[in-house]
């Protein structure tokens, strides 16, 4: 057959296996079962098939399987029962072979796996989660983590990833936060042409190589409420200039897949918008990959969104309108033999969806090169490499908010005692954040770990431990023994913060999606994560109690936040005398934390989302419209903490601002320098950020909106020039027809440490020069 000759184009050999598919074959490929289901582990370590899996790859074939190594509560694999590296690099070889050699044409399966932070599988890395990763505000770095997740995640079968999360934060209080890069549409683009760059790497087909899926598309991140897939209400312009911009750069730097968010926009589930799928991803952007739902997605359409009479009609909606795989596969699986014979459908639909699946499958090599070496994924995944590098993006990315008389870094000869207390002390799952496999104890370095590791032998006199009390709860039962740590102690860290530890039990997770889904019961910290929104901001059950009592002794208090949404505690940013932001910063961060807290390391994470004063000033993102008010009656509308904001250990000066030249024709560039001075005592990493706001528009435009980062390293007493350059893509927007056009006139060039914090000039725009 032809289309197993390698030396054809990826379009021949797509044109001749399409000629040689049946119905039931076409369909197949359009559908993603649960990989973890098609086998089970026997006690030497090796896997047995499935009894219905293999019949289902003798009937018509399996396109692609979802999560074959994902291990969590859901799939109920556990360090116990999963698969080594190893292991699973064969256990994915035997699914395959058995693929290729029992169906009809051999078609390879494709493996599809969760990497928001490292792959969801025993042994492999875990990472800060993204929002850690944006507050880095280093594109290069997470380019290169996203490399080392390929690696791993390539080197067990795994071909397609469903990351990089590209959705603009509107509300925090929705439990997906952690996994997004922040608020900003400028930043969050900029970071998904990193994510396709390193996981897909130069060639689809290389080593280490796999397809990067862009989610969720779109407007996920501006749901009603701040809850989970509802609504997002918003104008075409926002949703063109703010939500989709991330994803546009995400398919121009390459991505080969697309995964459509949950919710509806006017109306218009995306899962079933054509407009969307059609227009504006392929027809507009010439998008060439494929499109593949959420799990659940087109179930909602029927019973949720209710566009749709039942699953029929929603399979037939969803494939017209441009989806082109399932995860699940049960709507597609069980409904469009039916949309097809009813007419609903014609087999071209199949067709199309199915030629650019294959497509996807031939430019990975798959056909030819369907198998990996189990010994490389025993060498590669988790190796000591990967662990630096998570450890790195983790000291990167963690934010010192408050450091009132020089509170940090502690010294480690003179610091005397420390008590290390609360529930995020030395909690390895409390640290690692939702979509994270079962760890080892011994992997993961708590914050308690990093501190004692840091001070060596030292640490068995001087270090003190006591969890206080949990994330949830009302039980002070802890406090007796957490406020004697204190008082022998000279300096308290405080570990507070959230939870998106998932958790075994029957009712807390979604048997459908794999989501969490709120529990009452006493033992479950969950207050975050997929499926956990909330109404406020606050830290949860007794733990700001325990913060005052600790105060009252009068120890020097260090709050360390360990969390996946902003907090908001007004008595903390009070009455601390330091206060470090670390998110949820992967199995590395306790030793991150404590190259921190010790001053090995100068903090240089800057906030990539607002933190607002008061849970009732939301939505408080930086990028908003002048026209939308400086105050309420308690308080003004600006945030606790701005966007962009950072402190470090030494200072910086910024000066000689300037642009040239300062008057440009509408398709001209102007180059923007600035000095960059460090005027402490010790060596830093300072953040230059460039806002820029049109003075005056025909069209409404945000007060300042961010085009350019630079992440600088000064000595004590050195000064840089930082230079930006400023084109139409930075000073444009859209028109009536939301066409992209520049428009005369003035233009502020702001240059500062964040977004309240800035030197302007003017760069003049004219339509003739």
């Amino acid at each position: 057959m032809r289309y197993k000759d390698a030396s054809l184009t990826v379009s021949e050999r797509v044109s001749d296996l399409l000629a040689h598919m049946t119905v039931e074959e076409k369909i197949g490929q359009m559908t993603q079962p649960f990989g973890w289901k098609t086998y089970h582990k026997k006690a030497d370590g090796t896997i047995e098939l499935d009894a219905d899996f293999q019949e289902q790859v003798k009937k018509g074939g399996i396109g692609s399987l979802y999560g074959t190594l994902r291990a969590d509560p859901w799939t109920e694999v556990t360090l116990e029962n999963g698969l080594s590296p190893e292991q699973g690099a064969r256990a994915v070889n035997e699914i395959q072979r058995f693929a290729m050699e029992q169906s009809r044409l051999g078609i390879p399966i494709l493996f599809g796996e969760e990497c928001s932070h490292g792959h969801m599988a025993i042994g492999a890395t875990v990472f800060p989660v993204p929002l850690l990763i944006g507050s880095a505000w280093n594109v290069e770095l997470y380019r290169e983590m996203c490399r080392a997740v390929a690696l791993e995640t390539r080197s067990q079968g795994g071909a397609a990833t469903y990351s990089p999360v590209l959705d603009v934060v509107r509300d925090p209080r929705w439990g997906r936060t952690e996994e997004c890069f922040g608020e900003d549409p400028f930043m969050i683009g900029e970071l998904a042409v990193a994510a396709v760059q390193g996981l897909q790497g130069e060639r689809l087909d290389g080593e280490g190589s796999l397809i990067a899926t862009l989610k969720h598309f779109v407007g996920y991140g501006a749901s009603e409420g701040g809850r989970n897939a509802g609504p997002a209400h918003m104008g075409k312009r926002e949703l063109h200039e703010v939500d989709l911009l991330p994803f546009r750069k995400g398919v121009e730097a390459g991505a080969k897949s697309i995964m459509p968010a949950y919710n509806e926009i006017d109306g218009v589930p995306c899962t079933s918008n054509a407009e969307l799928l059609q227009q504006v991803l392929r027809e507009e952007w010439g998008f060439d990959g494929f499109v593949i739902t959420d799990c659940g997605a087109i179930n909602m359409l029927a019973w949720g969104h209710d566009v749709a009479e039942n699953g029929e009609d929603a399979s037939a909606i969803s494939l017209k309108a441009g989806i082109d795989m399932e995860m699940s596969g049960a709507m597609f699986a069980g409904h469009l033999h039916d949309a097809l014979r009813s007419g609903l459908i014609e087999e071209a639909d199949l067709d199309v969806a199915v030629g650019r699946i294959l497509k996807a499958k031939f430019e990975l090599g798959l056909f030819d090169r369907a198998y990996v070496d189990p010994a490389a994924a025993a060498r590669i995944i988790g190796c000591p490499e990967h662990a630096e590098l998570a450890r790195e993006v983790a000291r990167q990315g963690i934010i010192l908010l408050k450091n009132e008389g020089a509170a940090l870094p502690l010294s480690k000869a003179g610091s005397g005692k420390i008590a290390v207390i609360g529930p995020n002390a030395d909690h390895i799952y409390n640290q690692l954040g939702d979509y994270t496999s079962p760890q080892p104890r011994e992997k993961i370095v708590t914050l308690l770990d990093g501190i004692k590791a840091a001070l060596g032998e030292e640490a068995t006199d001087r270090v003190l431990y006591a969890p206080g009390c949990r994330i949830q709860g009302d039980s002070k039962e802890g406090f007796a023994s957490a406020l004697a740590c204190a008082e022998q102690a000279d300096v308290v860290v405080l570990a507070l913060g959230g939870s998106s530890a998932r958790d075994f039990g029957e009712g807390t997770i979604d048997l459908r999606t794999g989501a969490s889904v709120v529990s009452d019961l006493a033992w479950s910290d969950m207050e975050c994560g997929e499926g956990i929104d909330r109404t406020g901001l606050h830290l949860m059950g007794v733990q700001l109690t325990l913060a005052q009592e600790i105060h009252k002794l009068g120890k020097k208090l260090v709050v360390v936040y360990i969390n996946g949404r902003p907090i908001v505690e007004p008595w903390i940013d009070e009455h601390a005398d330091a206060i470090l932001e670390a998110w949820y910063p992967g199995q590395e961060g306790g030793a991150a934390l404590a190259d921190i807290l010790f001053g090995d390391v100068n903090p240089s994470g800057r906030l990539t989302i607002s933190v607002p004063k008061h849970v009732g000033q939301l939505p408080v993102y930086y990028n908003g419209k002048r026209s939308r008010g400086k105050r309420y009656l308690e308080m003004d509308a600006k945030p606790r903490y701005p966007f962009g904001y950072g402190l470090s250990y030494t200072t910086f000066e910024y000066s000689e601002l300037a642009v040239f030249p300062e008057v440009i024709a509408t398709d001209g560039k102007a180059v923007v320098t600035v000095d960059v001075s460090n005027t402490g005592e010790v060596a830093g990493t300072e953040v230059v950020q460039l806002y820029i706001s049109d003075k005056v528009s025909s069209i409404t435009r945000p007060a300042k909106e961010l085009k350019g980062f630079e992440r600088v390293t000064l000595e004590p007493g050195e000064t840089k020039t930082v230079s930006f350059i400023v084109g139409k893509e930075h000073l444009q927007m859209l028109d009536v027809n939301l066409k992209p056009f520049v428009e005369a006139g003035e233009f502020l060039m702001m240059i500062g440490r964040n977004a309240e914090d800035v030197i302007s000039t003017s760069l003049h725009v004219r339509s003739e020069v």
